[in-house]
């Protein structure tokens, strides 16, 4: 059975730092794309970034470009998200997903569709 489970979550500053984490089990994870969602109250879930099975393509959304950083393990079945210059709008349960990945490597969705299996998601608060 197909697990994933997000840690790294917290309560931080505006303008500190926090790195999230996700492991896969139960799946090959290198046929998987994994992307870190988001959704705050009252908000559609929002793709933040993802990341292709090779790491050779990667989506970041516009709100995040430049902050963020999505990186994978796959020898550790193990994406991150490294979120600096945090922002109070960037305060969400942040969710990480895996969804297969039949491409070549080089191509990534961020859509919610495209991924199958999700992570009871992790919250992050960003204080002013």
């Amino acid at each position: 059975q197909v697990q994933v489970v997000e840690s790294g979550g917290g309560l931080v500053q505006a303008g500190g730092s926090l790195r999230l984490s996700c492991t896969a089990s139960g799946l090959t994870f290198d046929d998987y794309a994994m992307g870190w969602f988001r959704q705050a109250p009252g908000k559609e879930r929002e793709g933040v970034s993802c990341i292709s099975w090779s790491g050779g393509s990667i989506f970041y959304a516009d709100s995040v470009k430049g902050r963020f950083v999505i990186s994978r393990d796959n020898a550790k079945n193990t994406v991150y998200l490294q979120m600096n210059s945090l922002k109070p709008e960037d305060t969400a349960m942040y969710y990480c997903a895996a969804g297969r990945d039949y491409s070549d490597g080089y191509y990534v969705s961020d859509r919610i569709y495209a991924y199958n299996y999700w992570g009871q998601g992790t919250q992050v608060t960003v204080s002013s």
